[in-house]
């Protein structure tokens, strides 16, 4: 890597990793709370709709928030069945409302049973492949009740090689804390920035690739290894932070 392209991301990621931009972006789902509950689980149902029209994206995860009465956790903890089915009519491209009923009910069960989301995506191990085996360890938890065949493909799975986006930027949200604002920092666990594994989508996988960050031609899980090794040699200890500079460089500069 060279110096010339460590300090062009640097430049970028100074420039839109800002509180400016959390407006127009679906981070600025849970950062309408403070409670950590609230924050995790807003946070979690905002990046499992986020992909389509960013505006799109966020109107749908506010009606989300307000079915919910604005209490996220409050609603998940106390939430009988009939009080599931408010959710019957959602719809977001998709993900309906047989998909958003039971993501309610998982997550009753992760909050009433398993010490809730930041708990179920511990890794069972701290080697390179933590991030894998954290979403692993949450998809087997997530996935222990009842569920719809059909809402599997809305928690993606990175052993299937999935690029596994919206949860890598889940747990950037609320893993990386620089203080700059945007991300969280919110969880304390054995996950540490440097374990995190870069998102990656259209936007982000055409800047890389023009940058010589990646090689790999699809956007799978191998290419998201791939890409966040290159993003180590500049920064070791917090990788993603580069998110910022491609999904920058990819929507608002057209790069």
């Amino acid at each position: 890597m060279t110096n010339d392209l460590a300090s062009f991301l640097e430049e970028k990621y100074d420039k839109y990793n800002r509180p400016d931009f959390i407006e127009s972006d679906p981070i600025s789902i849970p950062h309408q709370f403070s409670k950590k509950e609230d924050i995790e689980i807003a946070g979690f149902l905002a990046a499992t709709i986020a992909w389509g029209q960013r505006v799109t994206i966020i109107n749908n995860a506010n009606k989300m928030m307000k079915l919910m009465g604005n209490n996220p956790h409050d609603f998940i903890m106390s939430a009988k069945q009939k009080d599931f089915q408010i959710f019957d009519s959602f719809v977001h491209r998709t993900f309906n409302g047989v998909d958003a009923v039971f993501f309610m009910k998982a997550l009753q069960n992760i909050y009433k049973k398993h010490g809730g989301l930041e708990k179920v995506f511990l890794p069972y191990s701290s080697n390179g492949e933590t991030t894998l085996n954290a979403i692993t360890n949450f998809r087997k938890i997530f996935f222990s009740i009842e569920h719809p065949y059909r809402t599997g493909k809305h928690v993606s799975n990175p052993i299937e090689n999935s690029s596994a986006k919206r949860l890598c930027m889940y747990l950037r949200w609320m893993v990386r804390n620089d203080k700059r604002g945007v991300d969280f920092g919110i969880w304390k666990s054995s996950l540490l920035p440097s374990h995190l594994m870069c998102p990656l989508d259209v936007h982000s996988g055409n800047v890389a690739r023009k940058l010589g960050l990646l090689k790999r031609t699809q956007n799978d899980w191998k290419a998201v290894d791939e890409l966040t090794s290159n993003l180590r040699k500049l920064d070791a200890k917090d990788p993603v932070k580069y998110d910022f500079a491609l999904f920058g460089l990819g929507v608002f500069e057209k790069f």
